[in-house]
C-alpha cells in the first residue's frame, strides 16, 4: 500500500508530519510518500532512524497555510503539497491521501480540481469518527455542506453506513438522523423529508435520534446537515476540554483532592482518550473519487500516525469502490 502524506500540513510542519510518517511506516509496514519541500523533509528525516522503512519524497515548493482562503488558494497554488498529493492518488501512484492542513482548501482541491466526486454523489461529506462506551461511531456531515437537501442527507446515511461496515468493522450499522425529538414527524422540514428518504434506502435506519442517543452508543452512523454537524462537533470538543480543565482545577484545590487525583489518574487518562481527537487522527471525506483523510492542524506525530492508519483502513475496506457500487445499487 502506498499512502501519500501532505508533509507541509500541520501547524508545526514538517516535524510532526515526518515523525508521524516514520511511526506509521514502522507500525504498518506500508510505503509513505512525503509530499513537500525536499530540503526540509530530509532535514527532519536526518533526526530519526529510518533503516528498513519504505519512505519516499515528492518535492514541491508550494504549501497552503491555514490563513489561505480555500476559494482562492486552490487555484493560486497549483503545485501545493495538497494538489500534488491528490494528483498522485488520482493518477494511481498512491492509494490514499492524508493531510492535517487547511480543511477548506483540502475540500475545494479534492472536490473541484483533482479527485472530483464519485459518479452519482450529490455532495461529498466530511465525517467525524468519535468514541462511546460500545466502540466508535461516525457522524456526517461535519461542515462540507452548510445548507443541505433531503436527498443529500439520505445519501450521507448510505455512505456513512458503508464506511462504518467496511472501515470500522460494524456489522449492519444503525443509522440515525439527528433531530430535536425521537418521534417520527419531529424536526425541520429538511429532517422530515430526509427521514422519509432514509426509510427507503437499503440501510439499517432506526429513525430520529437526539444527541443523548448518539453519545450513549445507540447509533453507529449519525446523519445531519453540515451546519448542525460542525456546531455539534465543536461543542463536543469544547465540552471535553472544559470538563477536564475543571477536573484538573478541582483536583488541585487541596491535599485531599490531590491524593484522589493521583489515585484516579489512570482512569482519568482512559476517559480523556475517549474525547481526544488525536486517538482517531483523521476522518474521511466521503463521496470523492479516492481516499482522502483530513485531520487537525494542531496534530502531533501520534495523531498523524493514526490518520495514516485511518487511510489504511479505508483502502483495505475498498471504501471508494464500495460507495460507488452501493450508489449504483
Amino acid at each position: 500500500m502506498r499512502i501519500v502524506l501532505d508533509a507541509m500540513g500541520s501547524d508545526n510542519n514538517p516535524a510532526p508530519d515526518v515523525e508521524g510518517a516514520i511511526m506509521a511506516a514502522r507500525e504498518f509496514g506500508e510505503t509513505i510518500i512525503l509530499v513537500g519541500d525536499r530540503a526540509k523533509i530530509e532535514a527532519e528525516l536526518a533526526h530519526h532512524n529510518t533503516d528498513g522503512l519504505s519512505l519516499e519524497i515528492v518535492h514541491t515548493d508550494q504549501a497552503i497555510t491555514m490563513d489561505d482562503k480555500p476559494g482562492v488558494v486552490s487555484r493560486a497554488k497549483p503545485n501545493s503539497s495538497m494538489h500534488v498529493g491528490m494528483r498522485l492518488v488520482k493518477d494511481g501512484q498512491g492509494d490514499a491521501f492524508v493531510t492535517v492542513g487547511n480543511t477548506g482548501a483540502a475540500l475545494a482541491i479534492a472536490i473541484l480540481q483533482t479527485l472530483k466526486r464519485i459518479p452519482g454523489v450529490h455532495r461529498p461529506a466530511l465525517s467525524a469518527i468519535m468514541r462511546h462506551q460500545a466502540g466508535a461511531f461516525i457522524m456526517l456531515d461535519m461542515g462540507a455542506n452548510a445548507d443541505c437537501k433531503p436527498e443529500w442527507l439520505a445519501q450521507f446515511g448510505v455512505m456513512g453506513s458503508i464506511y462504518a461496515e467496511r472501515a470500522l468493522g460494524i456489522q449492519n450499522p444503525r443509522v440515525g438522523l439527528l433531530s430535536n425529538g425521537e418521534e417520527a414527524g419531529k424536526g425541520t422540514q429538511l429532517v422530515q423529508e430526509a427521514a422519509e428518504l432514509l426509510r427507503q434506502e437499503r440501510v439499517n435506519f432506526i429513525g430520529n435520534v437526539e444527541p443523548k442517543e448518539i453519545l450513549a452508543g445507540h447509533v453507529d452512523v449519525a446523519v445531519m446537515d453540515g451546519f448542525t454537524g460542525n456546531i455539534m462537533l465543536k461543542t463536543m470538543e469544547a465540552f471535553g476540554k472544559t470538563l477536564f480543565e475543571l477536573l484538573r482545577q478541582e483536583l488541585m484545590a487541596d491535599w485531599r483532592s490531590k491524593i484522589a487525583g493521583l489515585l484516579g489518574k489512570p482512569a482519568f487518562r482512559r476517559v480523556y482518550r475517549q474525547f481526544d481527537p488525536f486517538e482517531i487522527g483523521g476522518v474521511p471525506l466521503l463521496g470523492v473519487n479516492g481516499v482522502v483523510i483530513i485531520g487537525h492542524g494542531r496534530s502531533n506525530s501520534y495523531a498523524i500516525k493514526n490518520a495514516i492508519g485511518q487511510a489504511r483502513l479505508a483502502v483495505q475496506g475498498r471504501i471508494t469502490e464500495t460507495i460507488r457500487e452501493g450508489l449504483r445499487e
